[in-house]
């Protein structure tokens, strides 16, 4: 897959189990470069496409990069929770690096700065950090994300102003 061979466009509730699959991959095939297994799997929890129509029916904003073969390779995701303008990017392990986590995180920061915001936040996974600190976010340092399990994952937390 190259950079040019996938596509970027709004999600709908009939992506959702796509979404969940992608998500789960990412998490499986990128995670254990950074966390024990255990967290891993607790990460990557049985995820089923509800949560994600949950989300959107709840005005969270979702994003899909589509390769050619019209499988969804990764996402990104935009909510505005307690104020705070957050995003998420999730991109499958092998469609990593090949531009999909930068085209999905343009898409989420328009639909944050159309909508007034003055910075993006992120709990940053171990292994997305240096993702989101090359788009331009600061670190605020290292925390613990609870995760559904309630196991503590080691995350950082960022923030990108907007100019």
């Amino acid at each position: 897959m190259s950079a040019v061979g996938f596509q970027v466009r709004p999600a709908s509730c009939d992506d959702a189990a796509a979404i969940a699959e992608a998500h789960v991959d990412a998490i499986l095939s990128l995670g254990p470069s950074a966390y024990a297994r255990e967290v891993v799997a607790d990460w990557a929890s049985p995820r089923t496409g509800e949560r994600y129509v949950q989300a959107m029916r709840q005005g969270e904003q979702f994003f899909v990069a589509v390769d050619g073969d019209a499988q969804v390779v990764g996402f990104a995701a935009h909510r505005v929770e307690a104020g705070d303008h957050r995003v998420a990017v999730y991109v499958r392990g092998r469609a990593s690096r090949r531009g999909v986590g930068s085209s999905l995180f343009a898409a989420a920061e328009a639909v944050a700065r159309a909508g007034g915001a003055r910075e993006i936040r992120v709990d940053a996974s171990l292994v997305a950090a240096s993702f989101y600190a090359a788009h331009g976010f600061l670190s605020e340092g290292p925390a613990m994300h609870t995760l559904r399990s309630g196991r503590a994952m080691a995350c950082v937390k960022m923030r990108k102003p907007l100019a």
